[in-house]
């Protein structure tokens, strides 16, 4: 089970990358949104929720062994960026994906508040919680980008 349980959190071990695993796992998630074009609202709503639960248990469990909130999980960040894209009309232009890329993985990184907050909590919830509030900060930013242009 230790396995299933790394191979989920790295993102199928796309979290080893050895430069910016969290933005590897982010544009993994990308990857996944273009080839797979029926994982699109209520679809990838399910898929996140899901997600969101199995990826604090399996992050909790590589926790155990790398140390907390080890660089190597990123399914935080493959959830956070599908959050990023939840909802979004199904128009949009892979311009402003790409700019909800970036814009994600900023508040990732500054982490502001509460994103920096929710990092106390303990375990795998902690690590997912930040990336879920910054795909909901990013997905705001996009809606507030679309209505604006």
């Amino acid at each position: 089970m230790k396995i299933v349980y790394r191979l989920l959190a790295t993102g199928f071990y796309s979290g080893y990358f050895p430069i910016a695993p969290g933005s590897v796992g982010s544009a993994v998630a990308l990857f996944i949104f273009w080839i797979v074009p029926s994982m699109r609202g209520f679809a990838l709503l399910v898929v996140v929720v899901a997600l969101f639960f199995i990826g604090a248990v399996c992050a909790t469990e590589v926790e155990k062994s790398d140390g907390r909130d080890a660089s190597i999980i990123n399914i935080d960040e493959i959830v956070g960026m599908w959050v990023s894209l939840l909802f979004l009309p199904p128009n949009i232009s892979w311009k402003l994906i790409i700019a909800g890329f970036f814009i994600f993985r900023a508040f990732d990184i500054f982490k502001p508040f509460p994103i920096n907050r929710s990092q106390n909590i303990k375990r795998g919830w902690g690590v997912m919680i930040d990336d879920l509030i910054a795909g909901i900060y990013t997905n705001l930013s996009l809606r507030i980008v679309l209505f604006l242009i």
